[in-house]
């Protein structure tokens, strides 16, 4: 049965040093990301982005693996989140979605895919749409 969680969260992005020649060469930045989630999905997360902005302004590309622990319709667990984002001359495309098999405890067997609504006021919102086995 397909359920849905709502709610707000906030963000903390921290810049990295590049570990690497290579990495520093490439201009790919990368951040450690810290959010809490509130309402039905009452939770931390912990992960990492890696991010690139191209030459034409508002174009950019970035992809990140989050940890979320916590509760999600009052059950308890974890599960991974899989980020791609692209913008394109300021039009962005997110896909964010639950990596197969990554749930733990009462969330084992979790799908699903999360939108996430930034508004101009810079609040964050999540709209979550999932399963469970």
């Amino acid at each position: 049965m397909t359920q849905h969680a709502s709610g707000t969260f906030e963000v903390t992005l921290a810049p990295q040093k590049p570990d690497s020649d290579v990495a520093a060469a490439s201009h790919v930045g990368r951040m450690t990301i810290d959010k809490q989630f509130h309402g039905e999905l009452d939770a931390t997360s912990k992960g990492e982005m890696m991010a690139v902005q191209s030459e034409v302004k508002g174009s950019a590309g970035y992809v990140a693996l989050e940890r979320v622990t916590g509760k999600l319709g009052g059950r308890e667990g974890s599960f991974v989140l899989q980020h791609s984002g692209t913008m394109t001359r300021g039009v962005p495309e997110l896909s964010v979605t639950v990596v197969p098999d990554s749930g733990t405890g009462e969330l084992k067997g979790l799908a699903g895919k999360m939108d996430i609504i930034i508004a101009p006021d810079k609040t964050h919102t999540y709209t979550f749409v999932y399963t469970l086995e």
